[in-house]
């Protein structure tokens, strides 16, 4: 099955009901070099997180993946409560410590509420949330994936939009110092034999070794391969751009940015030219541009 590009970047819902209670679930990803997930599920639920991480792996291959669950009871509901026993039990802690280490003050009745699972709710702790299996859970937390991969492939088919553009930029870019070049190789051998016949001063040349110098430094000078590389690792970005694999593709065009990158900098480092010195780096410039966004993509 083929595989649409998809961004690392984006957000799905769902909401349903189970067991007389209304399930609300939100799933958020951004970008990561491997799935890595994180469960927010209420106490009732925990249990059920296996099950759940791997419906998460199933559909997102990678990125760092949100997914959170709140679940409230229909119809009327006594909402949250203060678990007595537990702030009193709090309250004698903190003033045994304060009176052991001579503290002063009082114990704050604010502090005390923000302590862990001090407020409870009917609906975390019903039996009913008890014997809520996987199988009542899952469809509405398949429906928020579904929902975050919408979204995922819809920025994915901006960014494939926004990088076609840097290609065709970079495209322009080399094909100026792909015209550029042969001019630069003649003015090059002209100002290698000039200089040369200076430094002689009217001693006889040996025309034949002169040449064969001259030669040495035309291939040093010459961009050609580098240009001819280039232009392949742009074609196979377009085409994983295009997609039709069966794998992800954020990773193969981090690659292959990198290997372009290598060209622009050998090519700028024989051009010896100005001209094609501003070209190399308004590549560079492109191509960090399309890093940021790969980056992105799944």
């Amino acid at each position: 099955m083929a595989v649409t590009i998809a961004s690392m970047t984006g957000f799905g819902s769902a909401d349903g009901q189970v067991a007389g209670h209304r399930l609300a679930v939100e799933v958020r990803s951004v970008n990561h070099r491997f799935f890595t997930p994180s469960l927010k599920l209420p106490s009732a639920l925990a249990r059920l997180e296996p099950e759940l991480r791997e419906a998460m792996r199933l559909r997102v291959p990678r990125g760092h993946v949100t997914l959170s669950v709140r679940i409230e009871r229909d119809g009327a509901s006594e909402g949250a409560r203060i678990d007595g026993a537990r702030l009193k039990a709090y309250a004698d802690q903190l003033r045994a410590i304060a009176t052991e280490l001579g503290l002063p003050g009082t114990v704050d009745l604010g502090a005390l509420l923000r302590l862990p699972d001090v407020l409870v709710t009917d609906t975390e702790t019903s039996d009913e949330l008890a014997a809520i299996g996987a199988e009542a859970v899952l469809p509405i937390v398949t429906a928020a994936l579904d929902g975050l991969t919408r979204m995922r492939r819809e920025e994915g088919a901006r960014l494939v939009g926004y990088l076609e553009e840097r290609l065709a930029a970079i495209d322009g870019h080399l094909a100026r110092v792909a015209a550029r070049a042969p001019a630069r190789l003649v003015e090059q051998r002209e100002r290698l034999r000039g200089a040369v016949r200076e430094l002689a001063e009217g001693v006889h040349l040996d025309e034949q070794r002169l040449a064969q110098e001259i030669a040495i430094l035309a291939d040093r000078l010459d961009v050609n391969e580098e240009l001819s590389r280039f232009a392949s690792h742009n074609q196979a970005f377009r085409e994983a751009l295009a997609g039709g694999g069966t794998e992800p593709v954020g990773k193969r065009l981090g690659f292959l940015l990198q290997e372009m990158l290598r060209e622009a900098n050998t090519t700028g480092s024989k051009a010896n030219d100005a001209g094609i010195q501003r070209e190399v780096i308004a590549i560079k410039e492109e191509l960090e541009r399309m890093r940021e966004q790969v980056e992105n993509l799944e």
